[in-house]
C-alpha cells in the first residue's frame, strides 16, 4: 500500500467548497487504486501555474513535508498535468507523480477483465502517454552520435513515438473488429426492447442489474467496479426485454477514455429506454446527475425515454419537519418525502426512489419499468399481442 499526498487548487472557477469535494473524490479514487491518502494540500490561485501547477512556494512546502515524512510514495494532482508540469514537478519533489487522468487509467487497467475492456484501456493509456514521452526519455533525448552515427538519424524519443503511434493504430483496428462483432450481436437482439443502465460511478447500477437479472455482476463500494458491458434478458410478468449495465461516469472524465470506450457506450445509442441511476444519499447527487446527463447528450444521438432512479434511500438521513416550520429546505434538513414531491413533479412521474440493496420500493420500480417497456413494444409493434416465446433463445 503506497502513501499519497493529494493536491488541489482553489480558483474563481473552482471555489473552496468544490475543490474540497473534488479532493474527497480523488481520495476515494486513490483508495480504489490501492493508495492511502495521508495529507491534502490546497492553494488559492487565479489559474493553475503553467510550469508547476501550484506556485513555487507551495511546491517547496510539499517538498519539505515529503522530506520530513519518509513514508510518502507518490503525489497525486486533482487535474490533468501537462508534460512540462509533470517534468518540473517530478524534478522538484523527487517522488512518483500522478495526475487525476493517470490515476483513473490505472484503476481502469486494474478493473479490465475482457479482451475488449483491456484493449480500450490500453488504447487510452497509449494516447495519454504519447505527448508525455519527453518526460519518460529525458536521459535519451540527445541525437545518437559517434562513429557510424553521424548524419541524419532518429532520437530515442522519435523512435518511441513512432512505435507508440503504430501501436495506437493497431489497437484501433482491433477495436473496429470488436465493434463489428458487437454489431452482429446487437442485430440478433434488435427485435427486443433494450434498456440501458447509466449513471455516476458507484451509484448502484450493478446492484440493480443483479436485482433484475440475477446476473452476479461484480458490485462493491468502490469506483468503476465494473468496466465491461453486461447484457441480460429480463422478464417482468411475461414481458421480456434486454437490460445492459454500462461503465460509470465521473467528473473530469479523461477524454481519451470516452473516445476509447465509445464501442461500450454505443449500448446507450442502441437502447430504447435509459435508466439513469443516481445515488441520492451522496451530498452532490444533483451535480452527479448533471454530469451524467451532459455526458449522455455528447454520446446519444437522439433523446430517449428515461426513468430517473434515485437509489440508496436506505442511506438517506430521514428528517421529519414540522409543517409549521418555514425555514429554507436544504440537503441537511429536507425530508425524503419532501424530496419525492419535488423530484416526482420535476420529472413528471418518470422517477422513482428505491434501495436496490435493501429491496425498498423495488416493486414500484419494476411496475414503472414494465409500463415503459410495454409502451415501447406497442410503438414498435402496434399490431402485436405481445407474444414473445419465440425470443426465448436470446437468453
Amino acid at each position: 500500500m503506497e502513501n499519497a499526498i493529494l493536491i488541489g487548487i482553489i480558483t474563481p472557477q473552482q471555489p473552496e467548497n468544490k475543490a474540497k469535494e473534488y479532493i474527497e473524490e480523488l481520495a476515494f479514487l486513490s483508495e480504489t487504486a490501492g493508495a492511502t491518502p495521508v495529507k491534502c494540500f490546497f492553494q488559492h490561485l487565479p489559474y493553475p501555474n503553467p510550469r508547476t501547477f501550484v506556485g513555487e512556494g507551495k511546491l517547496a512546502e510539499i517538498r519539505k513535508y515529503i522530506v520530513d515524512n519518509e513514508n510518502i510514495d507518490l503525489v497525486i494532482f486533482d487535474d490533468e498535468l501537462s508534460p512540462v508540469q509533470l517534468k518540473n514537478i517530478e524534478s522538484e519533489l523527487k517522488v512518483k507523480i500522478l495526475d487525476r487522468t493517470n490515476l483513473i487509467l490505472d484503476i481502469f487497467a486494474q478493473r479490465a477483465q475482457t479482451a475488449n475492456a483491456k484493449t480500450q484501456v490500453e488504447l487510452a493509456q497509449c494516447q495519454y502517454m504519447l505527448p508525455r514521452l519527453t518526460r519518460l526519455w529525458t536521459h535519451l533525448e540527445r541525437q545518437r552520435g559517434g562513429i557510424g552515427m553521424r548524419g541524419p538519424g532518429e532520437t530515442q524519443i522519435e523512435t518511441d513515438r513512432r512505435i507508440l503511434l503504430s501501436k495506437i493504430s493497431l489497437l484501433k483496428e482491433k477495436l473496429k473488429k470488436i465493434d463489428q462483432q458487437k454489431s452482429i450481436q446487437r442485430k440478433n437482439r434488435e427485435k427486443m426492447v433494450r434498456v440501458a443502465l447509466v449513471g455516476y460511478t458507484n451509484a448502484g447500477k450493478s446492484t440493480i442489474m443483479n436485482m433484475f437479472s440475477k446476473a452476479n455482476v461484480f458490485a462493491e463500494n468502490k469506483l468503476f467496479a465494473t468496466l465491461d458491458t453486461t447484457v441480460r434478458k429480463v422478464i417482468i410478468d411475461n414481458l421480456p426485454f434486454l437490460l445492459s449495465d454500462t461503465v460509470g461516469f465521473i467528473r473530469k472524465l479523461p477524454h481519451h477514455l470516452i473516445e476509447s470506450f465509445k464501442s461500450t457506450l454505443d449500448e446507450l445509442n442502441e437502447a430504447d429506454i435509459l435508466l439513469h441511476v443516481s445515488d441520492i444519499s451522496h451530498s452532490n447527487f444533483e451535480e452527479h446527475y448533471t454530469i451524467v446527463n451532459e455526458t449522455i447528450k455528447s454520446i446519444v444521438k437522439m433523446e430517449k425515454p428515461t426513468i430517473v432512479v434515485f437509489n440508496k434511500i436506505d442511506n438517506y438521513s430521514f428528517v421529519e419537519k414540522d409543517e409549521a416550520d418555514l425555514s429554507e429546505r436544504t440537503k441537511e434538513n429536507i425530508s425524503l418525502k419532501e424530496l419525492e414531491k419535488t423530484y416526482m413533479a420535476k420529472f413528471s412521474g418518470n422517477c422513482v426512489f428505491i434501495s436496490a440493496k435493501e429491496k425498498i420500493n423495488t416493486d414500484n420500480f419494476k411496475l414503472m419499468l414494465y409500463e415503459k417497456v410495454k409502451e415501447v413494444y406497442s410503438q414498435k409493434y402496434p399490431y402485436s399481442n405481445f407474444i414473445f416465446e419465440k425470443y426465448d433463445d436470446l437468453e
